[in-house]
């Protein structure tokens, strides 16, 4: 979750009321927030010892769906809502005094398809920023900049000094040898192209460069003097930057989801409208596609959702009527009607600064926090259940409790590892097709997701290697393959694996642990050239550089259903090499098989003994 830092003092002062450390983590905790930290202690230790210091500041954890509260602004105006202080503002768009015909107008080039189509904007005239409101309207961009923009991958603002451009604006793409202007900061004219470069040494601004680095053409505004105003998601321009004493801002959104859009600017522009001459009012820009088709941008319309009285009750146990639902609603800053014609059902109207509100369950929940969970009644279900395991989990547990019973120690390793780890050390090559691998590891420990068991099993046994012998240990858990075919890329599969180490390499033993798994999941051991047997499973000499040569065999799995023999797994004597990558000085066997093959049959077993 989201912290953010807000002054003390002027949030009390939004208040009207000064809060005890106590009282005010009491009252986050009822609207849902938590207070991670409260500075005044340093603060004043600070001052006694002579040494600068800052005003008291409360750290807050904020959810991640509540976009609205990443400021001291939306944070004051909820809980001031929530104690019924005041009611909840109503945003509106104005037109300017000549009406639509003189609304600010930005036309959209057709070629920002081929790198940033979606693009949003809004005014906020006659503003006035402090010190205070000025760092907030910065710190609350670049909040979003990291929560729901995705660090800018999907979406990028860009706030400009409305009164050092001049109307109607462009937003285009081009190639970047065609782009020049001077960015925020400088003096000098660069080109796009110069600027990747600029910026590869300066570390805030170098990790958004991949986001267009490599397209053949930049987004890029301007003005109708061809003055720059911003190259999203990179930088703006230094002639539109805003200071403390500009009185209006155009705010541009540049984004690739049109949903995250809708939400950012929404965000931005009401959290700050509360500043303008009139406050909680926005001026609309006229938005021109690149179809020729016009729209006005932002939409502050909200949303139309219906509530009933009786679903809040089932799922807080409470006897609430219609009407007191709605009070409480309304503390939540939300809109409400009953329904003349149905005493149950309450029309909701979801204003633009709630986009974490998707269901009637948000709606149920928000009615519940103005309740008070701690107020509600503590009593049993009316229903009782009683959970059934996963099938594959009913499986590991045969697997588990059997070989726990033969002596074996279950260990869990973490499912992340070393590249090394996973594949050199196996003496197995990585085709790049098979394993997830982390995007931005911050160790070499935790590079990929493992897609076998036994590196765990064995940096096991080398952490444990003044234990007495044998050490003989096993897992059931988790590995995960790349998976094109899926949404996610990715499959998870349940294995079962077990390592002996001794002073001799013991094949027989595990060997003898796979018969054992086998004749618990009551599958027959047939012979590989048994054409008869229906199902049953049986190995067969393999080559796996993994092991020693000659000392492994795979695990072959035959069933009713399949015309081929599934090859599930291997077993045998580990390879000195690569028991001297994990620093083990003596001989170990492995064997791991997968348990996904036995989940049907095992299904069908249950079901009768059921």
């Amino acid at each position: 979750m989201p912290t953010i830092a807000i002054d003390k003092a002027e949030l009390w002062e939004r208040l009207g009321k000064e809060y005890t450390t106590e009282e005010f983590d009491k009252l986050c905790f009822e609207y849902g927030l938590e207070l991670d930290e409260d500075t005044t202690s340093e603060v004043e230790e600070a001052i006694k010892k002579g040494l600068p210091a800052e005003r008291p500041q409360l750290k807050i954890e904020i959810p991640a769906n509540r976009y609205d509260l990443l400021c001291i602004e939306g944070i004051a105006r909820a809980l001031r809502t929530f104690l019924q202080i005041s009611d909840a503002p109503s945003y509106k768009l104005v037109f300017p005094p000549g009406g639509e015909k003189d609304l600010l107008t930005v036309t959209i080039d057709p070629e920002t398809a081929k790198i940033r189509p979606l693009f949003a904007c809004a005014v906020l005239r006659n503003i006035k920023f402090t010190p205070s409101s000025y760092a907030s309207f910065i710190d609350l961009q670049d909040k979003l900049h990291q929560n729901i923009c995705r660090r800018r991958q999907l979406v990028a603002i860009g706030t400009h000094d409305l009164d050092t451009l001049t109307p109607p604006f462009r937003y285009e793409a081009k190639p970047p040898k065609d782009i020049k202007f001077a960015p925020l900061g400088k003096s000098k004219a660069f080109t796009a192209e110069e600027l990747m470069t600029l910026y590869e040494s300066e570390k805030h601004l170098a990790k958004y460069l991949p986001i267009i680095r490599d397209s053949p053409v930049y987004p890029i505004i301007y003005d109708s003097n061809d003055q720059v105003l911003s190259m999203p998601p990179i930088i703006n321009s230094d002639h539109s930057k805003i200071t403390l004493n500009t009185k209006n801002v155009f705010i541009d959104v540049t984004a690739t989801d049109q949903t995250k859009l809708d939400i950012v600017v929404n965000i931005v522009a009401t959290m700050f409208s509360e500043y303008c001459a009139e406050p909680f009012t926005i001026e609309p820009v006229k938005v021109i596609l690149p179809n020729g088709q016009s729209k006005l941008s932002p939409d502050l319309s909200g949303r139309q959702m219906t509530a009933h009285a009786s679903y809040v009750n089932a799922c807080t146990g409470l006897s609430l009527t219609s009407e007191e639902v709605s009070t409480l609603l309304t503390r939540m800053a939300l809109s409400t009607t009953v329904s003349p014609n149905d005493l149950d059902e309450i029309s909701v109207h979801i204003p633009a600064t709630r986009p974490d509100i998707l269901h009637e369950c948000d709606i149920m929940e928000d009615a519940a926090i103005a309740y008070g969970f701690n107020n509600l009644p503590d009593k049993f279900p009316a229903t009782s259940t009683v959970a059934q395991p996963l099938a594959i989990s009913r499986l590991s547990d045969v697997i588990r409790q059997e070989w726990a019973f033969a002596g074996w120690v279950e260990v869990l390793p973490l499912i992340l590892c070393s590249h090394e780890e996973n594949f050199g050390w196996l003496n197995h090559e990585d085709d790049g097709n098979r394993a997830v691998k982390i995007a931005n590891p911050k160790t070499l420990e935790f590079q990929i997701v493992r897609t076998t068991l036994i590196p765990g099993l064995l940096k096991t046994i080398r952490e444990n290697r003044s234990h007495p012998l044998p050490i003989k240990i096993f897992e059931t858990s988790e590995v995960v393959f790349m998976d094109r075919t899926r949404e996610r890329q990715a499959r998870n599969e349940r294995h079962a694996a077990a390592v002996w180490c001794n002073k001799t390499a013991g094949f027989e033993i595990v060997h003898g642990m796979l018969d054992r798994a086998m004749k618990m999941l009551e599958i027959p051991r047939i012979g590989s050239a048994d054409s008869k047997a229906e199902t049953g499973y049986y190995i067969k000499e393999t080559t796996d550089p993994m092991y020693f040569p000659g000392r492994a065999a795979s695990i072959f799995y035959r069933t009713r259903m399949q015309k081929d023999d599934s090859n599930i797994g291997t077993l045998g004597i580990l390879h000195p090499t690569v028991l001297e990558k994990f620093e083990i000085g003596f001989p170990c066997s492995a064997l791991e098989f997968a348990l996904e093959p036995f989940k049907k049959q095992m299904q069908k077993v249950w079901t009768n003994e059921d």
